[in-house]
């Protein structure tokens, strides 16, 4: 049996269709959101603080509206809410290049949040139900792996054929969203008339989330720690790309080699980087990928041309590498099976990070300027490894006083 068919036959159907969907919809939306401040700047005239402000509403929406998707799937289940998410998502996409108007703006904006929202903590949990717990990591991982094809091929895919953040991007990735829907439509019916592999379709509620987040002091912690690393590298393209714009001759065309640069990376070092990381905790992986952060960030603030950006870039992705994956399987290390839900949707709100990165770092880009911007996401980044540090050690202490009981 080859690699291929053993890695097919090692996941349940629907995580496949998740995945590569993952790359799909990725290698698209990389021709559009990461120039979405470019555009805007272009075309409605808007300054870098209320530029950040219209993208980071959406995550910020998606933050705490998205916390009510549970809810809404005890209404119209897990399933039907992530088909209408992509269908958010693809109005949303195409609204972009409707409007110059920054009530419009922001409400395409947030719409893109919502769905997102709804859809990424739904999806997950889904991939989680669907896979052993031994398997997991290396899931969330692949999930990870996805995206970043996605974002290898799309920048560089998206300069060469003329169209990366212009229109014709923002209704390629519409249309994908659409297609994407029909297919798991399917998928998912099909699953369900011929698979018997068990979905849980647990009721999340607010009160239950509350509860949760008031009695785990860990779980509370991790998404402390999640919101401020979000803050770093969640929206990271939004600043730097109007600083490089502003800043660097050709700024433009450096950053799309910049965020493929982050792509490429991400596919030829992860399986390595990944194996070699598996003789540490998920905290000290966190830890490590912090300190990459923040050293490619005090690299972007002092850097003047490609060379300097492109190797803080490099320094940067490999943070990411060790981080994304780690912070997901971390909160799954203290998940309750029966909670998965809930957990998962408690760990949505360090997507906050998304709403401060690029509001708070307009601000400073506009005030202080780039350098000042960058330093300060360094710093951020190293205070949100300690929050994961505080969180696995609480996690611990809890759990020895369990056992000892």
């Amino acid at each position: 049996m080859s690699r291929i068919q053993t890695y097919i036959k090692e996941y349940h159907p629907i995580v496949h269709v998740l995945i590569f969907g993952t790359t799909l919809i990725t290698l698209t939306s990389s021709m559009s959101m990461p120039f979405l401040a470019i555009f805007l700047s272009q075309s409605a005239n808007l300054d870098f603080a209320t530029i950040g402000f219209i993208i980071g509403i959406g995550p910020l929406a998606g933050t705490f509206c998205g916390l009510i998707g549970g809810v809404l799937s005890d209404f119209i289940g897990r399933k039907k809410l992530m088909l209408l998410s992509l269908i958010g998502l693809s109005i949303a996409f195409f609204g972009f290049i409707t409007t110059t108007n920054i009530i419009g703006l922001m409400f395409f904006s947030i719409l893109r949040g919502l769905a997102q929202a709804f859809f990424g903590t739904v999806s997950k949990a889904l991939m989680a139900d669907l896979t052993p717990d031994s398997k997991r990591y290396k899931m969330f991982a692949n999930r990870y792996l996805a995206m970043n094809i996605g974002f290898a091929v799309g920048p560089m895919l998206g300069t060469f054929l003329g169209i990366g953040g212009s229109t014709i991007a923002f209704v390629l990735t519409s249309s994908v969203y659409v297609i994407y829907a029909a297919v798991l439509y399917f998928m998912l019916r099909a699953a369900k008339d011929h698979d018997d592999s068990p979905v849980s379709e647990e009721s999340i509620n607010m009160t239950l989330l509350w509860n949760t987040l008031r009695s785990d002091v860990p779980l509370l912690l991790f998404i402390i720690g999640g919101t401020l690393l979000t803050t770093v590298h969640g929206q990271m393209s939004v600043t730097l790309s109007q600083y490089l714009q502003a800043n660097i001759i050709d700024g433009i065309k450096l950053f799309a080699a910049l965020m493929s640069i982050n792509g490429f990376t991400v596919l030829i070092l992860q399986i390595p980087l990944t194996s070699w990381s598996e003789r540490f905790t998920f905290v000290q992986r966190i830890a490590f990928g912090c300190v990459l952060f923040a050293l490619g960030e005090i690299g972007f603030a002092f850097s003047t041309s490609w060379i300097p950006f492109i190797m803080s870039m490099l320094v940067f992705t490999l943070g990411e590498i060790l981080v994304i994956p780690a912070e997901y399987a971390q909160v799954d290390e203290i998940t309750p099976p029966n909670l998965r839900g809930t957990y998962y949707g408690a760990q949505s709100l360090g997507e906050f990070g998304n709403f401060v990165g690029p509001w708070f770092g307009g601000i400073l880009l506009s005030v202080y300027g780039g350098t000042t911007m960058f330093l300060f996401m360094a710093c951020i980044s190293l205070l949100g490894s300690y929050f994961f540090y505080l969180g696995k050690r609480n996690f611990s202490k809890k759990e020895w006083l369990s056992s000892n009981i």
